[in-house]
């Protein structure tokens, strides 16, 4: 199994989910970040005063998957998340040791 974490600009958000929906990903846990990377942030002009955002929000997803599903799921997300600008995004792949559905306990493939 593997555990795969992606971060991108939360606009494509719906068009990520449904992708991934399309293919057979039954879920997810999103969560709203803040980094950089090559953007390194920009400038803002507030009240007169300019200020730089270092940080820009982001969105990071993390969601287990069936080894077979890997090569799908990453083209779905990679497609869907693509703005061809600086800034859409990374995708993290790890291998993921043991999945427990504390409802009732099942292991593996089947918790997920």
């Amino acid at each position: 199994m593997k555990l795969i974490t992606a971060i991108i600009k939360p606009f494509k958000l719906d068009d990520v989910r449904e992708a991934l929906s399309e293919i057979g990903v039954q879920g997810m846990t999103v969560t709203e970040v803040k980094g950089f990377g090559r953007q390194k942030g920009h400038t803002e002009l507030y009240r007169g005063a300019e200020y730089v955002v270092d940080f820009l929000p982001k969105v990071k997803l993390e969601l287990a998957i069936d080894d077979g599903m890997l090569e799908q799921v990453l083209d779905a997300i990679t497609k869907s998340a693509n703005t061809g600008k600086v800034g859409d995004g990374k995708i993290f792949v790890a291998s993921l040791e043991e999945v427990v559905r504390i409802r009732t306990g099942e292991t593996g493939a089947e918790a997920v």
